[in-house]
């Protein structure tokens, strides 16, 4: 009888049977600063995609401060084997510190070429930056996530705070990172491309 049942237990589930696995990779506004952990963006989202029937599993991999080049540093420990998509959302300390967008681009595509080299799918979120950095930084900062996204051919989801950005009632008291409502708010807008991802991976294990 023991070995019967070791023998059940050791069948492997077939992939297209296990939840889509996805880690949120990024900064404080990933990570949920000043928020419960199931107030934080990773846990809101998936419990949206849960309610919209996808089975899935999302790990909070923020970490506050974090620059590109700084997640670019953490990145293989950050994303574990059997990850299926990693949503990538990183650039806005970059752009808080004055990084030259050069910088912050080399590694974002760093990180890009190797979750690809591991197959896996990508949902990259950009930033936009202030206006009082100037308009040739602004520029240059904003137009390398569209080129990022178009050269490497990932989905894209051009303005992580889209809708709620520099408003008082998403924001905490700081003025700068989401409340409870602007969680609600950023994962509400980008649900369908997180839909999307979720179904380009389906379709890769289906290959």
């Amino acid at each position: 009888m023991a070995f019967i049942l070791s023998g059940a237990a050791a069948d492997p589930v077939p992939a297209s049977n296990r939840p889509v696995r996805i880690v949120a990779f990024g900064d404080s506004l990933t990570a949920g600063y000043g928020l419960p952990a199931q107030a934080a963006f990773p846990a809101k989202l998936e419990r949206a995609l849960k309610a919209k029937g996808h089975a899935v599993e999302i790990v909070n991999a923020g970490v506050s401060g974090d620059t590109a080049s700084r997640g670019l540093a953490r990145l293989d420990w950050s994303v574990p084997e059997g990850t299926d998509a990693v949503i990538v959302e990183l650039g806005a300390n970059d752009m808080l510190l004055g990084v030259h967008p050069a910088v912050t681009r080399n590694a974002l595509a760093e990180i890009i070429r190797r979750l690809r080299d591991r197959n896996i799918l990508i949902l990259l979120a950009g930033m936009r930056a202030a206006p009082n950095f100037g308009s040739a930084y602004v520029g240059e900062f904003e137009r390398m996530y569209v080129d990022l996204a178009r050269e490497k051919g990932v989905l894209f989801y051009p303005f992580f705070l889209d809708g709620i950005a520099a408003q008082a009632r998403f924001s905490l008291q700081d003025g700068v990172h989401p409340n409870a409502a602007g969680i609600d708010a950023i994962v509400a807008r980008i649900l369908p491309d997180a839909e999307e991802l979720v179904a380009r991976v389906q379709a890769q294990r289906a290959m």
